[in-house]
């Protein structure tokens, strides 16, 4: 009897030993999966990064003061300079002024967060992606990556196909060409198979060319900024010196006829037209002396825009009233109703230099993106190659030159500008977030405790909920005293951060104002997310669903968070060491 019990209790122990190891093996993969993405990288001091300039291939650090605030200002200027302005001041009036000035000044409070983590950090590429990686941890930064990749990329076949169509318009002002050059070829008007396939040749094309110039090395490529950049500043400039002349300031009157909640809507509207001074922070590889010079391109670039943007509302609305701008060229048709044809040639040449800067900038960005996921290893190290003679990641250039050239040519990705700026919003209030919990320290040291930190977490993220809560609120137009009483539950969270924490001094450039700045940032950041078409939000989840689906089958089991420290780069001949 003894021994069939026992025999029986084997057979027992024999038949559960599957599911036990199966669930063991569940809870194995699940430990593995969350220890991974809870990984962060090792921030070290910007000068103690090992460096190694005699051997290897790595990219060349030939990006002065000057290039760099001109690259923040042409990923920024573009076209929307020249039709954003008119389109949003038939609605807030002369009052569009105050709306750019608004979006200005929330720009620079998130400009003073990337220029103090453009500093704090060792001069390598990855920006919000970067950041994110050692404030918070891997799978977020994965996260990030993933939301503003797909703003790149649709944002690139969108830029590249409205610059087609503009480069055919002034192949059309030839008689011989007039009506000759078929829909397809860069209109992209003429579509396919129910709209599905909308086909544009000449985008591919120019992007092929524009990467082919990137590929070329970071010299030539900033050579063509520059210069195009300069270009299209001199017009601006111009547009507005010869416009100040036919403004008639009774047309100024009245400044707001919708009223103060027409502005606003105004002002997050226009906000998008600032993008672009992140461009500055993932160049920080490739500037000559990174912890002086991104501060002052960051910030730069972004002052000028606001400048530049002011100058044309206060000319467009001066000259023709309001209500009387044209819906897709307002800015060219006020002149021509004027009698200065000139200018809107050269405003059509300034539309042109425009999107050619945006588009090679934005390409220039996602190619060192995705060069620092390939280090880190959560994307393949094929992506991490550098060319030798070049010192450009080529790989991961002609690979972005591929997504959007494909987009471009077969795809109407206007129809999806509505699902755009999600990545943008997302990157600007984690980057905004990353400044408060690298700032976090102890009250009896200088680390900062788990308790500090985790009430740092649940601090910010409260702002982040009441600000898109009281978008929400402000979009359906509810009472409102619901959407004072999210703004007062933010404050209350802030008073926390402010009072409850201590925070330490950053190396390098510093932020003022820490943690009201940042918070203030991820506060209207957020009610900005808000105000975003639903499908937007719904991409939002899918694509972060897809991100960690990706992270769980590749990224978790390949990075490697201390790959930063052994970056090779070269300067260039007779360049100071940073």
């Amino acid at each position: 009897m003894g021994g069939e019990q026992k025999k029986l209790e084997g057979g027992n122990s024999s038949s559960s030993s599957p599911t036990a190891s199966s669930s063991s093996s569940s809870s194995s993969c699940f430990s593995h999966f969350w220890s991974s993405a809870l990984r962060v990288k090792p921030l070290t001091h910007p000068t103690e990064v090992s460096v190694r300039t005699n051997s290897g291939d790595g990219l060349v650090r030939r990006l002065g003061m000057l290039e760099l605030v001109l690259i923040g200002v042409g990923a920024s200027i573009g076209a929307g300079i020249f039709v954003v302005t008119g389109t949003v001041a038939r609605d807030a009036g002369p009052g569009v002024t105050i709306s750019f000035l608004l979006a200005g000044l929330s720009c620079v409070l998130n400009a003073l967060c990337y220029a103090e983590l453009a500093t704090r950090f060792p001069a390598v590429v990855g920006g919000a992606y970067l950041y994110t990686y050692s404030a918070f941890n891997e799978l977020t930064a994965f996260i990030v990556f993933a939301q503003l990749m797909v703003d790149y990329h649709i944002g690139a076949a969108s830029i590249a196909r409205s610059l087609a169509s503009y480069v055919v318009t002034v192949f059309e002002l030839f008689p011989f060409l007039k009506d000759n050059i078929p829909d397809w070829i860069g209109h992209g008007d003429q579509e396919f198979f129910g709209g599905a396939l909308s086909i544009n040749i000449l985008a591919p094309i120019l992007l092929a060319l524009l990467t082919m110039v990137l590929c070329r090395g970071v010299g030539e490529s900033s050579v063509i900024n520059s210069s195009m950049t300069t270009l299209k500043v001199v017009i601006v400039i111009i547009v507005i010196c010869v416009g100040a002349f036919e403004v008639d300031v009774s047309n100024w009157t009245p400044f707001s006829p919708n009223g103060s909640k027409a502005i606003l809507t105004g002002a997050t509207v226009v906000f998008f037209s600032y993008v672009g001074f992140d461009a500055v922070a993932n160049s920080a590889e490739e500037s000559r002396r990174p912890q002086r010079d991104l501060p002052v391109g960051i910030m730069g670039s972004l002052l000028i825009c606001i400048s530049l943007y002011i100058g044309v509302c206060l000319v467009i609305t001066g000259m023709v009233p309001y209500y009387l701008l044209g819906e897709d060229a307002p800015l060219a048709e006020a002149f021509t109703s004027k009698g200065l044809k000139y200018v809107t040639v050269l405003i059509s040449i300034g539309a042109i230099a425009g999107l050619t800067t945006t588009l090679l900038v934005g390409l220039y960005v996602q190619s060192r993106l995705y060069l620092g996921l390939g280090r880190d290893g959560l994307l393949p190290s094929i992506f991490a190659k550098v060319h030798p003679k070049n010192h450009t990641p080529v790989h991961s250039q002609v690979w972005v030159g591929i997504v959007a050239g494909t987009l471009g040519g077969l795809f109407n990705v206007h129809v999806l500008s509505h699902i755009l700026s999600v990545g943008t919003l997302t990157g600007y209030s984690v980057v905004a977030a990353c400044v408060v919990v690298l700032r976090l320290k102890d009250k009896t040291g200088s680390q900062v405790s788990s308790s500090a930190s985790r009430e740092g977490v649940i601090c910010l993220s409260t702002i982040a909920c009441c600000g898109f809560i009281a978008g929400l609120f402000y979009r359906v137009n509810v009472t409102f005293i619901l959407l004072l009483l999210a703004t007062v539950v933010a404050i209350l969270a802030i008073v926390a951060l402010y009072f409850r924490q201590v925070y330490a001094d950053p190396p390098g450039f510093s932020c003022p104002g820490v943690p009201i700045v940042p918070a203030v940032c991820i506060f209207f950041n957020m009610f900005l997310f808000a105000q975003l078409h639903h499908e937007a939000w719904v991409r939002f989840v899918i694509l972060s669903i897809i991100s960690i689906v990706v992270y769980a089958l590749y990224g978790q089991y390949h990075a490697d968070p201390s790959s930063g420290e052994t970056i090779i780069y070269h300067r260039t001949p007779g360049e100071e060491a940073p």
